[in-house]
């Protein structure tokens, strides 16, 4: 933690800020000089951080902001001549702090103004924090060069991936080519000679590794669009019933192939909110997992429930599990507990990273609890109810992957 973010977490946690609140309106007393001194030095340090500080009332009226907080455009004009008031997602934020009693974090882009709105926007960090009382601070950090950074990233993956799509298409079907042309003995074909048999095989060889190949550009440019290179649909009703049949539908050759039983236990009726297609292919992400790491002749096991303002949709497998050491680094890009496996399977160790994005997009999270040899259950966790109008409209654009989704602490 940065001094900045020190010194705001103290303000959080009572050691300045209830004084500098109260200090306009401290009456005469035996310590009121020695307050006066400590709210001034508290003003005075707070005004110096590099991080912008803004404090709002139960009436989300600003009775605290410090330059750097003007500097970054957190303030608008208020409703009264001659008032300020403070941006409609600082608002937002504060509301959610008092309606939960949680911390509340976000990173997004904001626009710098009118005229500019697309160009060069300000990323931020955003921590609200409650204070009681009703007040509420909100700490902002600028991490503009980050999500510049960022989107440089991505910009080369998503054009290298596009660039890529040509040959691959191309190694495909000269790879089906090969296979017409070195086609097995019978139907009235010769016995093949040793070299056509060994052309064949590498043909065969040819065509897997391509699509693999193809799979992990497609993948990659999925990946890319959740990361905000492309603006997120408007969230609509999403029947989680649609979404499960859906993903039965897509994963039932997988499964079949390998005598693996897929089971729903869902309750009937539940809806979620977001992007139909994504969420789809979140749960079929946890569904072809499953499928590709377990057993013959096991069991996948779909449940979904209703769980307070959540619906959660659980995916579990009879499968090989997941070390302790692992857990916790499964949804980054390209980290494969079992890289053997993973290059049998096919896989490209980008399907949960996948899944982390698009349940942190609709505002949800994705859980893992699974013991090596037990099997695994992942849990798809997403809000109930529409997400907030604001936040929908001002949702991250341009935010590397993990740094996009609000967070309770």
């Amino acid at each position: 933690m940065g001094v900045a973010a020190a010194l705001v977490v103290g303000v959080a946690a009572g050691l300045w800020l209830p004084r500098i609140v109260s200090g306009f309106r401290l009456a005469k007393g035996r310590h009121a000089i020695v307050d006066e001194v400590q709210v001034g030095l508290g003003r005075r340090a707070i005004d110096s951080l590099r991080a912008g500080v803004v404090v709002l009332d139960a009436e989300d009226v600003p009775v605290l902001v410090n330059p750097a907080a003007r500097a970054m455009g957190l303030l608008r004009t208020g409703g009264r001549p001659g008032s300020i008031a403070a941006h409609p997602l600082i608002r937002t934020l504060a509301g959610q702090v008092r309606r939960t009693g949680v911390r509340r974090e976000i990173e997004l882009d904001l626009p710098r103004g009118r005229d500019n709105a697309g160009e060069n926007p300000l990323g931020v960090h955003l921590r609200a924090m409650g204070l009681g009382n009703g007040y509420v601070a909100v700490e902002a950090a600028d991490v503009t060069e980050s999500h510049r950074l960022a989107r440089v990233r991505r910009d080369f993956v998503a054009n290298v991936s596009h660039e890529l799509k040509t040959p691959i298409g191309a190694l495909q079907l000269l790879a089906e080519a090969l296979l017409d042309a070195t086609g097995p003995a019978g139907d009235g074909r010769p016995d093949l000679s040793e070299d056509l048999v060994a052309a064949r095989r590498f043909a065969e060889r040819i065509q897997h590794e391509s699509t693999r190949l193809g799979r992990l550009v497609q993948e990659l440019l999925e990946l890319t669009r959740l990361q905000g290179a492309e603006p997120q649909p408007a969230p609509e009703p999403v029947p989680v019933d649609w979404v499960i049949s859906e993903v039965v539908d897509r994963t039932r050759t997988a499964a079949a192939a390998r005598r693996i039983e897929v089971t729903v236990e869902a309750e009937r009726g539940l809806t979620v909110y977001g992007s139909d297609s994504q969420l789809a292919t979140a749960v079929a992400n946890l569904v072809e997992n499953a499928v590709n790491y377990s057993g013959e002749e096991t069991t996948v096991r779909i449940t979904a429930r209703a769980a307070g303002e959540q619906v959660e949709i659980a995916v579990a497998d009879q499968g090989i599990g997941i070390a302790p050491t692992d857990v916790d680094r499964i949804f980054e890009r390209f980290y494969r507990a079992d890289q053997a496996r993973s290059r049998l399977t096919g896989g490209t160790g980008l399907g949960l990273a996948i899944v982390k994005h698009i349940a942190s997009n609709h505002g949800g999270r994705v859980d893992v609890a699974s013991t090596l040899g037990g099997g695994s259950t992942f849990t798809l966790r997403l809000p109930a109810r529409p997400p907030d109008d604001l936040l929908a409209t001002l949702s991250p654009a341009g935010i590397d992957a993990g740094s996009a989704e609000p967070r309770q602490g």
